[in-house]
């Protein structure tokens, strides 16, 4: 039997259509919402497991994470699960901050070989560290990460939400800016995932957050009539997540935002007087970050001289 045209093509991955059936099922949704909580972090092991290593080496570290996914046009769920095995791992076992990236890079590498059709190859990984781990240490972290975690590998990350809450909400899935609407609160989800203080929330408040946010920042909620507190109330209908919580969640996530759009200005004003008002290309080993038009434009994923600081 012949393949469909789209299976024919080798350089284009067919990825799986959002299923109706699976969506409309509010038994989904329910499991999903009761299964969160067995693959949550501890929201203060910096605080009572890590000693060496603190919230802003995580971050760094989190930025490369992200950085090599998008170099290597990973999907969507691969960074913010590769994450959650890093939170887990942190929550119950201490380790030296020379040992944090080579942890990062083992949670990419089983993340990936959950959630993409290819997965990133562990040779690519090394080189994305600039040689700075082997081969050997990546295979016998990659065990130990499992053996920590149990092997509960299917993790439920705020990505699983997106399409769950966005299918409930008065929202024309057959709209235009449906995709925009949908691509912010991904872009909301991944930044929400370099941040430590956001450990404290579950992914079903951090879906929900970022949905609002990117709702109410293409002015959906001005336009539908809802407003934000009308749209709060229909995500506390379907999450069952009391609005206090949600709302405060919200603040954290627009706050998170307006601070990263603020550094990219920043940024693209600075690389503007030195390259006469054009950004430059793929940063080469071991530059700082240039900012790009959308706030989730990232470059070349080569280990940054602050990611080998944490290293060594």
């Amino acid at each position: 039997m012949d393949l469909l045209c789209c299976e024919t093509t080798e350089e284009t991955e067919c990825h799986a259509y959002p299923d109706p059936a699976l969506l409309g099922d509010d038994r989904v949704l329910q499991n999903l919402l009761k299964t969160e909580e067995r693959y949550a972090p501890s929201s203060s092991y910096f605080e009572c497991v890590q000693r060496d290593i603190t919230p802003l080496m995580r971050k760094i570290v989190a930025e490369w994470m992200l950085e090599v996914c998008e170099e290597r046009k990973c999907q969507e769920e691969v960074f913010p699960l590769s994450m959650n095995y890093l939170d887990r791992f942190l929550s119950i076992c201490p380790i030296r901050k020379t040992q944090l990236q080579l942890l990062g890079t083992a949670c990419l590498l089983l993340s990936s070989k959950l959630r993409e059709t290819r997965p990133l190859t562990a040779d690519l990984l090394v080189y994305y560290t600039d040689n700075s781990i082997t081969l050997d240490d990546l295979w016998r972290w990659e065990q130990l990460v499992v053996s920590k975690l149990k092997w509960e590998l299917s993790a439920v990350t705020p990505g699983d939400f997106l399409l769950h809450i966005l299918s409930r909400l008065p929202v024309d899935s057959r709209a235009w800016d449906f995709l925009m609407i949908k691509r912010h609160a991904q872009t909301f989800i991944a930044l929400s995932a370099r941040e430590y203080k956001f450990s404290m929330y579950t992914p079903s408040m951090i879906a929900a957050a970022s949905i609002a946010a990117a709702l109410h920042g293409l002015d959906w909620t001005g336009k539908s009539g809802y407003g934000l507190a009308g749209l709060l109330d229909e995500l506390t209908r379907i999450t069952a997540i009391e609005q206090d919580y949600l709302q405060g969640c919200l603040e954290q996530v627009e706050e998170m935002v307006s601070q990263a759009r603020i550094a990219g200005t920043s940024d693209q004003y600075q690389s503007s007087n030195q390259t006469g008002g054009i950004s430059p290309p793929l940063r080469p080993l071991g530059d700082q970050n240039t900012s790009q038009d959308k706030i989730m434009e990232h470059e070349k994923a080569g280990t940054p001289t602050d990611v080998r600081d944490v290293h060594f």
